[in-house]
């Protein structure tokens, strides 16, 4: 433990005394593999190439079972990891990322869909259950349950019986206005979020959504 109140300068840090509270892991969740790569299920995907799309980031690496890059966010080390395990594994390359980083479930954020949200929806929550997504199943199976959860709203097609050709199914022409207004608002505001501000977070994606 460092002593109280002593100030380190982060350029002195070492692999063996990194400051964790100032690191991050923001996983989008998704399926690998192009005929994936515009579902419905794969907005995690997209919000997370939305982010590092806005911000200076490394080449993507493959590491974990997933792909992975780091970056700085106002001053904040992230990670951005996109599992590709397939969505009902996605907690095996999560949790390996977290342990290697020795991160706490505290400095992750899971970005995903969310059928019971319409679309263009946000909701920002800590905990809870998975509301039956496998994707988030996997994830508190292999890592625990104390995570930051950026749900993402897709719609439900109204019956249980078309949900999994809803989730695989491509978001359509009429869907690209709300779908890129959301990940642009989402990817412009997270440092609010990594900044532990989740109601200012929310109150600026809800304005841009209005205009």
């Amino acid at each position: 433990m460092f002593p109280p109140f002593l100030y380190i300068e982060e350029h002195l840090l070492t692999p063996h005394t990194s400051l964790k509270a100032h690191m991050w892991l923001i996983a989008g969740l998704g399926n690998p593999g192009l005929q994936y790569q515009n579902n419905r299920h794969n907005i995690g995907f997209m919000a997370i190439d939305a982010i590092y799309q806005r911000f200076s980031f490394s080449p993507w690496l493959k590491k974990f079972h997933a792909e992975i890059s780091n970056g700085l966010i106002n001053g904040e080390k992230i990670f951005l990891i996109k599992p590709q395990t397939f969505m009902n594994l996605s907690g095996q390359a999560i949790c390996e990322a977290l342990r290697f980083y020795k991160l706490d479930l505290k400095n992750c954020i899971v970005i995903y869909d969310e059928l019971d949200l319409p679309p263009g929806k946000v909701r920002v929550k800590t905990g809870g259950g998975s509301n039956g997504h496998n994707g988030i199943k996997s994830i508190d199976t292999y890592c625990g349950t104390d995570y930051n959860r950026i749900r993402l709203g897709i719609g439900h097609p109204g019956s249980k019986e078309l949900v999994h050709q809803y989730v695989l199914g491509n978001f359509t022409k009429s869907d690209q206005e709300w779908l890129s207004s959301i990940l642009d608002a989402v990817a412009k505001n997270i440092p609010f979020l990594i900044k532990g501000n989740n109601s200012l977070f929310m109150n600026k994606i809800s304005q841009e959504m209005k205009n």
